[in-house]
């Protein structure tokens, strides 16, 4: 059976820990035709109004809707889930996250684009999907992608950003590919995900705009304050701090 490749969004009520997902939008690449899943579901958490200013969607837009678990699209990821496939989302743990609430516990090998961004264009400005929408150009290619596909696309809207990410993950491939030759590129953005990120700079605080290198030399102390002291402190950053300490 050939793998499939499932490119994923949701909208949800808030990014809170009682948050639910309220869209589901999810393209399902590798089969002769591409498949596209897009559904608004309801749930008992209220939209919360700085929710609506980012997706736009309002309570009566999903009044009256099924539960997640009784969509279509809900009931077809279930059926991909398995780990001859692979699911790619853009800040994976989150959306990840949410769909967990809604009883899904994912088995596909994860693609993290915003991970394998951070890895391999580290000096960006920013790696949120709508900076790569503009800096690539993407937008150009865009209404092209969506008439193809027969789907509209608004930002900030589950299929929208999902037509997005499809074109930023084949950006990123060729990036990875020049990167790593002798890789499959598919598989090593799949390690990417996975591997911690060396950050070089502060980008917060009142060391930032210093190097790690710089701050471990000067203040050496700070960053073990930080390590011991800040609970909710970054993996990635955590990870940064031990090896410039040489932990």
């Amino acid at each position: 059976m050939a793998k499939k490749y499932i490119i994923l969004d949701t909208e949800t009520t808030g990014v809170g820990e009682l948050d639910r997902v309220i869209q589901l939008g999810y393209v399902v690449l590798g089969a002769k035709e591409i498949e596209v899943h897009n559904e608004f579901n309801s749930c008992d958490v209220p939209i919360s109004f700085g929710a609506m200013e980012v997706h736009g969607i309002t309570p009566e837009m999903i009044e009256g809707k099924t539960t997640i678990q009784e969509t279509k699209a809900y009931k077809r990821l279930l059926e991909l889930n398995s780990n001859d496939n692979y699911m790619i989302i853009h800040n994976a743990p989150f959306d990840l996250g949410m769909l967990k609430k809604e009883g899904f516990n994912n088995e596909m090998q994860v693609i993290d684009t915003l991970r394998v961004a951070k890895h391999i264009l580290p000096d960006e400005d920013a790696h949120r999907l709508q900076y790569f929408r503009y800096k690539f150009e993407l937008y150009k290619e865009e209404k092209k992608e969506a008439d193809a596909l027969g789907v509209e696309v608004k930002a900030h809207d589950a299929i929208g950003d999902v037509l997005i990410l499809k074109l930023l993950l084949s950006k990123l491939r060729e990036i990875v590919q020049e990167k790593y030759p002798s890789e499959n590129p598919v598989q090593k953005m799949v390690e990417l995900t996975s591997t911690p990120i060396l950050i070089s700079t502060f980008k917060f605080g009142k060391h930032k705009g210093k190097t790690l290198q710089e701050v471990s030399q000067s203040d050496a102390g700070y960053l073990r304050w930080m390590l011991s002291s800040m609970d909710n402190l970054d993996a990635d950053l955590k990870y940064s701090i031990n090896m410039v300490l040489g932990s």
